[in-house]
């Protein structure tokens, strides 16, 4: 046998299998995404999102106070309004009073150290459903619809938010936000992580469920990117770049993993995010209950595929698994 047909002897052993890899899992890669409802006692289980719940701030120290032990070093923070009086424009968004503000400023005085990144959309507050506000006949008005993503962006950088992620897909909005925290003096004190290539996707189904953010009428695909549009993704990605963003994110993540490869490459310079949305969780999830393989095997697997691709961060629901499960 030639001496070049011999691989095994570089990963017989579990710690050179360790050193295949480029980038090694870390419990600080991990982001949790939470969602926090304006009922203040609310813990109430997501049926189709397995061991996951909607949260009432006055739940979060029970709630956070074990895995901030176990080494939770970040969260994203999307609010359910269940209450409040929609409207066109999404006005609860950025309500003082609202749960997504009050999480905020809830966490930073009971976790001072704990990252808090803030999911800015107002689909989960419009009466509509959509991302953005409409023109007479449905369809997107991009220009103010950046500026008011723009504006609850600051809202949430002025109550704590240490990140904002706006997640919309309105063309411009980047750069709007960029520029509308550098003038409120925040420029310097404030990540802006992009959703840069979200993709229309069927894996968003248990999100929804749990975010009550279904459009009333029509679908995202005006906005979010079409599935096999890795040019559209490649463009979009180069696009944040330039327009200020901090933080490059693509999702979902599995079925997107080339594009997660491609913003490593385009954004090199730049932290590199995916998410690994409800519908992939939900599946690793359903695979495992019918036997089909391991659930925790899985979860290794399909999150080190994202490592492999790129990524640097992950949005997941399996936070809380892998503070078990990877070393300290």
């Amino acid at each position: 046998m030639e001496i070049s047909s011999i691989l095994q002897g570089g990963y017989q052993h579990p710690l050179s299998r360790s050193w295949q890899s480029r980038r090694q899992l870390t419990k600080s890669m991990f982001m949790y995404p939470i969602f926090i409802t304006d009922d203040p006692d609310a813990s109430v289980i997501i049926p189709t999102l397995p061991g996951q719940r909607r949260w009432g701030i006055n739940q979060l120290e029970g709630f956070l106070s074990p895995l901030v032990q176990k080494g939770l070093t970040s969260v994203i923070l999307f609010g359910v309004p269940l209450t409040c009086e929609k409207d066109d424009r999404g006005t609860p968004a950025d309500d003082p009073e609202g749960p997504v503000i009050q999480a905020i400023k809830k966490i930073r005085t009971l976790f001072p150290e704990l990252y808090i990144a803030c999911d800015v959309c107002l689909c989960e507050y419009t009466s509509h459903g959509h991302c953005g506000l409409l023109h007479p006949d449905g369809t997107i008005n991009t220009e103010p619809s950046v500026a008011r993503i723009a504006e609850v962006a600051l809202n949430y950088t002025r109550a704590g938010a240490h990140c904002v992620a706006p997640s919309d897909m309105m063309d411009g909005r980047i750069q709007a936000i960029k520029r509308i925290l550098i003038d409120a003096g925040f420029g310097n004190r404030c990540t802006l992580m992009s959703y840069s290539a979200k993709f229309a996707s069927g894996l968003y189904g248990p999100f929804r469920d749990a975010a009550g953010s279904a459009p009333s009428f029509g679908d995202r695909k005006c906005y979010q990117l079409p599935p096999a549009a890795k040019g559209l993704a490649r463009r979009a990605i180069q696009r944040d770049v330039t327009e200020g963003a901090d933080v490059i994110m693509v999702k979902p993540a599995l079925p997107y993993l080339d594009i997660v490869a491609d913003a490593a490459q385009l954004a090199e310079d730049h932290p590199i995010a995916c998410y690994q949305v409800s519908g992939e969780f939900a599946m690793v999830h359903a695979g495992a209950k019918a036997g089909v393989y391991d659930l925790k095997a899985m979860a290794f697997e399909t999150t080190e595929s994202m490592v492999r691709a790129g990524a640097t961060l992950i949005l997941s629901y399996f936070t809380p698994e892998f503070l078990d499960w990877l070393p300290a």
